[in-house]
């Protein structure tokens, strides 16, 4: 049982394992119609708060702080006004916190505490709820509360004005990991009846079970795999290709496992479903798209489906509101977002012209390529060449140091990109002359 030893000696797994009975209370609670809609969000809001003191420790003031000033902004500024405010404050201080995670490995030359790591991991997806809410009240989806701090109502009344949006930036389910939940969405499920409370599925919670059971045993085959062989420093010649494609697998692996608990955990607490889809609202994705991240040979949807509620807020966020360069704004954002690490930076940007060029390379490919045997020479080779770009990308963002990034960047593995890099200055070069 080598992976259970593994997977739950993980922090966030054994905190979100631990949640998974409040998650079942909370559900049983809500269909047997025993609480009232404040009990619930008041039962969410300290659910997160006994969480995040767990997990983190004392570095739950850090996401605690943001949390408050965030809902202070929310119900203090004009709904125009409120997006901006909001995020430039919660980036800000997400980048000092980030800051603190930089002076500690690059100038103390100490491994972060793993407290503080998990801290980081939910601020950043605070930094998701609190500008998906910030650009829902700018665009009128969402009713504000602008006023409710300066107007002259009792402290009962500013409360419970603030209740809904203090449980939405820090209820349990989602506070460690998970899709994004729109505030229409926690809200509908907060306050719908027990007829209509989604009830969980224990088949659907079963066969995610079978599915983390599955990815940690390929994990720890994998994970044998790569410590019998050898590192970047040593390898020979084209070996190196094998060691990060491997390498690169068992993070993806990982992640699968995760996303796959995270939305479970949702699942059993009752987000998880189609209640409180407004019209036109795209419904609940979960992050992990196995089938298609897998087979898929184009890097553009590798892009869209890795992490899909994070994509679809990178496009929300930064690539609808871009009048130029957006894929390269969309991309750069993300390293920001994720910490500008020496790798972080390079990955994403080097992921942003990949994009570019998967674009230009398969539409000038369906122009030429008729026959079906071509065809399928042509995915398989894509194919192959996709997964092995999307490895050199998730290892350059993975590491920290500045000596293995260089290490990638001299191996054969940058062959992989810059192929790519070739054809799609060939292939714009070509297409000027033909206009």
């Amino acid at each position: 049982m080598e992976w259970l030893r593994l997977f739950f000696l993980h922090p966030v797994s054994f905190y979100q394992g631990a949640a998974f009975p409040f998650a079942f209370l909370f559900n049983y609670l809500c269909i047997m119609d025993s609480f009232s809609t404040r009990a619930r969000y008041l039962f969410l809001l300290a659910g997160g708060g006994a969480l995040a003191v767990a997990a983190m420790g004392p570095y739950a003031v850090l996401v605690f702080t943001p949390a408050v000033c965030a809902v202070a902004l929310l119900c203090s500024l004009d709904p125009q006004q409120v997006h901006r405010w909001t995020f430039c404050f919660q980036m800000s201080w997400q980048t000092l916190c980030h800051l603190g995670l930089h002076y500690t490995e690059y100038y103390l030359h100490e491994p972060p505490s793993v407290r503080f790591c998990i801290t980081l991991s939910s601020l950043m997806l605070l930094t998701q709820r609190v500008t998906s809410l910030s650009l829902d009240i700018c665009e009128g989806k969402v009713e504000a509360a602008s006023g409710g701090i300066r107007s002259r109502s009792s402290l009962s009344e500013h409360v419970c004005k603030a209740l809904p949006y203090f449980s939405y930036l820090l209820f349990f389910p989602a506070l460690l990991g998970g899709s994004l939940c729109s505030f229409q969405r926690f809200q509908a499920c907060v306050q719908g009846s027990s007829a209509l409370y989604p009830r969980y599925s224990f088949w659907a919670l079963s066969w995610r079970g079978l599915q983390i059971l599955g990815l940690e045993c390929i994990n720890v085959a994998v994970s044998r795999m790569v410590d019998a062989g050898a590192g970047l420093t040593d390898c020979q010649q084209f070996e190196c290709i094998y060691v990060v494609w491997t390498t690169a697998g068992l993070f993806k692996l990982t992640y699968y496992s995760h996303w796959i608990l995270d939305d479970s955990l949702l699942h059993a607490a009752g987000f998880g479903s189609e209640l409180g889809q407004s019209p036109g609202e795209e419904g609940y994705i979960p992050d992990a798209d196995i089938w298609t991240l897998e087979r898929t040979h184009r890097i553009s949807v590798f892009a869209r489906k890795w992490n899909q509620s994070t994509a679809r807020w990178l496009r929300r966020l930064v690539f609808q509101h871009s009048r130029a360069w957006p894929l390269l704004q969309t991309f750069a954002f993300s390293a920001w977002w994720h910490g500008l690490h020496p790798g972080q930076v390079f990955g994403f940007l080097c992921w942003a012209v990949m994009v570019e060029a998967d674009y230009v390379i398969h539409s000038f490919a369906n122009e030429f390529i008729r026959s079906w045997p071509m065809r399928l020479f042509y995915r398989t080779l894509t194919w192959a060449h996709t997964q092995l770009i999307i490895a050199y990308i998730m290892l350059a963002v993975e590491v920290r140091s500045l000596s293995s990034l260089w290490l990638l960047c001299n191996s054969y593995n940058s062959v992989f990109p810059v192929v790519y890099c070739i054809l799609l200055l060939l292939l714009v070069k070509r297409k000027h002359k033909c206009k």
